[in-house]
C-alpha cells in the first residue's frame, strides 16, 4: 500500500525577474513503510517537496495523496488534523517551544491529542532516554545545545508513532556517534511499527542508511535508486 503518492508537483517562486524552480513536475510513490533519503544540494528542492507533504506549502499545481486523502484538497482545519494525528516533522530549526522543558515540548503533541497525562509523561520519559536525553527532561531549550535541542525535536516527531515521518536535515547538529545512535532508532521504528521516514540530508553518512535514494536538482528528481535495506 502507498502512503504518499505525489503527481506532477509543481511549485515557483519569483525572485526579481527570475522564476525558481521549488518543484518542477515531480512525481513520487512513497510505500508504506519506506525508509527514504532526498538528497541533493541546497536549492534542489528537499524541503519544499516535505513541506508540500506535510501541508505546509500550497502548490501551484499537481496531487498529493496520503493514505488514499488527497492533502492538496484539505483547507486549514482537515490539514491541520492530519498533521497532528499522522505526521511527524522533524524541522532543520528545531521549532522547540522556548518556554517549556524538554519533557514538556516532547508532550505537548499528545497534549493536543488529549492522551492522558500519566501516559504522556511515562511516553515522553521514555523516548527523551532514548535518545539520549535521560537527565534533562526539566531543561529549557535556551539550556542544552544545539544538537541536544535537535534530539528533542526528534523525540516530540515520534513519541506518538506517526504513520509518517517528515525530517528535514534531522542529524545537521549532531557528531558522528549521536548520528548514528539517532539513525538506529528511526531504523528501529521503522521496522518494528513499519513508521514510513522521509529524510532529507546531503550527508552520505545519513543517505547510506536509507533503503531508497531519491536524489533532486533543480526542482526535479534526477535520481532514485534502491538501496540496501536498513
Amino acid at each position: 500500500m502507498s502512503a504518499v503518492i505525489c503527481t506532477d508537483l509543481c511549485k515557483y517562486y519569483q525572485q526579481g525577474d527570475a522564476v525558481i524552480k521549488g518543484l518542477d513536475h515531480v512525481s513520487l510513490e512513497i510505500e508504506q513503510g519506506a525508509f527514504i533519503c532526498l538528497s541533493g544540494p541546497s536549492g534542489s528542492g528537499k524541503t519544499t517537496l516535505l513541506n508540500a507533504i506535510g501541508g505546509l506549502d500550497s502548490l501551484d499545481s499537481g496531487e498529493i495523496s496520503i493514505d488514499g486523502e488527497r492533502v492538496d484538497l484539505l483547507g486549514k482545519s482537515a490539514l491541520a488534523d492530519l498533521r497532528l494525528k499522522r505526521i511527524g516533522f522533524v524541522f532543520q530549526a528545531y521549532n522547540l517551544i522556548p518556554v517549556l522543558s524538554a519533557l514538556e515540548n516532547v508532550e505537548f503533541v499528545m497534549l493536543v491529542q488529549g492522551v492522558s497525562a500519566v501516559e504522556r509523561k511515562q511516553r515522553s520519559y521514555n523516548i527523551l532516554r532514548e535518545v539520549g536525553l535521560e537527565g534533562m527532561e526539566d531543561r529549557r531549550p535556551d539550556q542544552l545545545s544545539g544538537g541536544q535541542q535537535q534530539r528533542v525535536a526528534v523525540a516530540r516527531a515520534i513519541v506518538s508513532q506517526p504513520r509518517l515521518v517528515l525530517a528535514d536535515e534531522p542529524t545537521a547538529n549532531l557528531d558522528s556517534q549521536s548520528m548514528e545512535k539517532l539513525m538506529t532508532l528511526f531504523c528501529e521504528l521503522n521496522r518494528m511499527h513499519k513508521i514510513t521516514f522521509l529524510i532529507a540530508s546531503h550527508d552520505q553518512r545519513v543517505i547510506a542508511w536509507a533503503g531508497r535514494s531519491i536524489g533532486m536538482e533543480d526542482g526535479r528528481v534526477i535520481r532514485d535508486e534502491v538501496q540496501q535495506v536498513c
